[in-house]
């Protein structure tokens, strides 16, 4: 049976850490848990800062840790009023990363970000809406979003550069108060090369109400994609 996961706080209080079954479950762990992780396993092998993350989620399977969700604010944090109006900084969230095991199975990933937007509406209320993007790195277009009932508002390019190994967006290089190492390398590296990366921007709204002040246009579901 699916339920709240909750622990006992020194308040005496009931906490919500997570949510799922035996079988499968999310629940709260540490950023440095989550970084670690993240930075080993995913494509990207970089983890948003400590400031811009808000929220860590393990996915467990058969109580293994299998998998990461990592929530936070967007890359330009008050951007959300660009996007949805009416919506404070704190309304929103974006999944920023997110990795799970080859092993975890078919429709894990989908279950895991249902599981954890359960989980979020009960312990973070005042989040309305939730944005992230699919990335052609990963070689798709979002079908876990469209399984998961995310609205899809199009696709637009991003500049990214390949630095020594690792790839950055070109905001954050040339923003040195976020990423002060990234921008030497990419001023004085000689082996950066220029990527420009269709992305594919997804909304949940949480709070249906918000959908009629999104400023963006909805768009039918991609049915394909072939990197073109």
């Amino acid at each position: 049976m699916k339920k709240y996961i909750e622990v006992r706080t020194l308040l005496g209080h009931n906490a919500v850490i997570g949510f799922g079954d035996d079988n499968f479950y999310v629940k709260s762990i540490s950023w440095e848990t989550a970084s670690h992780i993240i930075i080993k396993k995913h494509y990207s092998h970089k983890t948003d800062s400590r400031p811009h993350n808000k929220i860590n989620l393990g996915i467990y399977i058969n109580k293994e840790l299998m998998g990461v969700l990592q929530y936070g604010y967007a890359m330009n944090p008050a951007s959300q009023a660009s996007i949805v109006a009416n919506t404070a900084m704190d309304e929103y969230l974006e999944l920023n990363r997110m990795w799970i095991d080859d092993k975890a199975g078919k429709n894990s990933e989908s279950k895991a970000i249902s599981y954890s937007i359960k989980y979020i509406k009960r312990r973070y209320p005042k989040i309305k809406w939730i944005q992230s993007f699919a990335d052609e790195r990963c070689g798709c277009f979002g079908i876990v979003y469209q399984a998961c009932s995310f609205s899809y508002y199009g696709e637009h390019n991003s500049i990214f550069w390949e630095i020594n190994g690792q790839v950055f967006h070109n905001a954050i290089i040339t923003n040195g108060n976020r990423n002060k190492k990234s921008e030497i390398e990419y001023k004085y590296s000689a082996d950066k090369k220029k990527k420009v990366i269709r992305q594919f921007r997804y909304i949940k709204f949480i709070d249906q109400r918000c959908k009629k002040d999104c400023l963006l246009k909805e768009q039918p579901y991609l049915k394909y994609y072939n990197g073109d």
